[in-house]
C-alpha cells in the first residue's frame, strides 16, 4: 500500500521502499467513535514484505477515523523500526518520513491500561496464553467495547473467546 506515492488518506508522499509496513492494529470502526489500533497492522503498512490486504483496508479508514492504543504501542512501533534498520530492511530517513505520517494520524494513547497491567491484563494473558503486551490490547478492546483488528491469530482467538468481535473492513 505504501509502496505507491500515496498514503492511505491519499496524501502524496515520497516513494517508500521496504520500510512500508508496521506491527499490529486493533480498531473500532464507527464513523463517530474511536477505533482500536495495535502494532502489527501499522507495521504491515510500513514494511513492504509484510504487506497485507486486511491491514491496507484498516489503513484506508484514516485520517477520518480515530484510533486508541495502549501505552506499549509507541514502543512496539519504535522497536520494530529500530530492528528494521539494524537488519537493513529500512533506513533512518525512511523511518523518519513514515513516523511523520504516523504521527499525523488521530491516534490516542489510553492511560488506563497501565493501571490494569497487574490485574485484568495479567489475568487475560494467563487465561489465553498471551504475552502481557498482547493482553494489553485485548484488555483495552474489552474495556472500551471495541472490535479488534489484528493479524495475530492467537490474539484473534482470545478476543473471540471473551466476546470481542473481529473488525471486518
Amino acid at each position: 500500500m505504501f509502496g505507491t506515492d500515496a498514503t492511505p488518506g491519499g496524501v502524496e508522499t515520497p516513494q517508500q521502499t521496504f520500510t512500508e509496513k508496521l506491527y499490529e492494529i486493533y480498531y473500532r470502526f464507527l464513523e463517530t467513535s474511536d477505533e482500536y489500533l495495535d502494532g502489527s497492522l501499522a507495521l504491515a503498512w510500513y514494511f513492504k514484505d509484510e504487506a497485507d490486504a486486511y491491514a491496507d483496508a484498516v489503513a484506508a479508514r484514516f485520517p477520518a477515523a480515530r484510533a486508541v492504543v495502549p501505552p506499549i504501542w509507541p514502543l512496539e512501533v519504535a522497536n520494530a523500526l529500530l530492528m528494521g534498520e539494524r537488519r537493513r530492511r529500512s533506513t533512518e530517513v525512511q523511518a523518519a518520513k513514515w513516523l511523520g505520517y504516523l504521527g499525523s494520524l488521530p491516534i490516542a494513547v489510553d492511560e488506563e491500561t497501565n493501571r490494569r497491567a497487574w490485574g485484568e491484563v495479567l489475568s487475560l494473558a494467563l487465561a489465553h496464553r498471551l504475552f502481557a503486551y498482547d493482553a494489553a490490547y485485548l484488555e483495552l478492546a474489552v474495556r472500551r467495547r471495541l472490535p479488534l483488528a489484528t493479524l495475530d491469530h492467537r490474539l484473534k482467538a482470545a478476543a473471540s473467546a471473551v466476546g470481542v468481535p473481529a473488525f471486518a473492513p
